[in-house]
């Protein structure tokens, strides 16, 4: 029996637009999957291509291990403190879906002369420590509501342990900077916010191309452990966690 040809040509397109269908729906998926962008907020935790000039920065290893049809945006700014952050919120792109903010550390180098003041007593001393905590709370409490406001699932970090290479230095430093990160645990934990602890992560001299700033390798595994907060979000939005890999 034969058809028309007008009902032949309906079969031939059915046909075409069968075969073609899978190859639709991949493109579909790819264009669904870019709307996925993420923006680092914050200092030279992020900001560290100055300091590896021979090897790849935050935003390299991260780029590079994003799932397919992520992309990346860097805001972080070398030197940034608090307010800064506040002023990067600003220029946020259109299509941010995540935000990962380190901030605080700049703040707490600003106030570490407290650490070689003369004091007449231990509790002078941590009297001096508990006003500068307490000012550190204020001002990270209130930065991170205005990056909430911004109403995307959000990740924060610790700070760091710094690595001055005299022993004594170093652990009245890191003894210090115990106090300030209690702020940013708390703030965390008071937000549901998970909270990527770099104390952790950069746990070795080599993860460090200076006292104070990551190295490549440093970089590396602060990207993994972005990637980790990207791909764990979906079931625990809105709960505090900790990310330590």
């Amino acid at each position: 029996m034969k058809f028309p040809m007008p009902r032949r040509h309906f079969f031939l397109f059915a046909a075409a637009a069968l075969f073609a269908k899978p190859d639709s729906q991949n493109a579909f998926a790819r264009d669904v999957a870019m709307t996925n962008k993420i923006v680092l907020l914050g200092d030279s935790v992020f900001d560290n291509g100055s300091y590896v000039a021979a090897g790849a920065d935050v935003m390299a290893h991260l780029t590079r291990q994003l799932p397919v049809g992520w992309s990346a945006a860097l805001l972080a700014n070398d030197g940034s403190v608090m307010k800064d952050v506040r002023l990067q919120l600003e220029r946020l792109p259109a299509a941010t879906t995540h935000l990962v903010v380190s901030m605080g550390g700049n703040d707490a180098l600003g106030v570490s002369s407290v650490l070689d003041a003369p004091s007449r007593s231990v509790a002078d001393t941590l009297l001096r420590l508990a006003d500068i905590r307490e000012q550190f709370c204020s001002e990270y409490a209130s930065t991170l509501d205005a990056v909430l406001a911004a109403k995307l699932p959000t990740a924060i970090c610790s700070i760091y342990d710094v690595r001055y290479p005299e022993p004594d230095r170093r652990r009245i430093a890191v003894t210090a900077l115990a106090i300030l990160n209690d702020c940013i645990t708390r703030a965390a934990t008071e937000r549901g916010v998970p909270l990527i602890d770099l104390r952790v992560i950069c746990n070795e001299d080599t993860d460090f191309a200076n006292a104070i700033e990551p190295s490549a390798e440093g970089g590396k595994k602060i990207a993994a452990a972005i990637i980790s907060f990207l791909t764990r979000e979906k079931a625990s939005s809105g709960r505090a966690e900790l990310i330590a890999r």
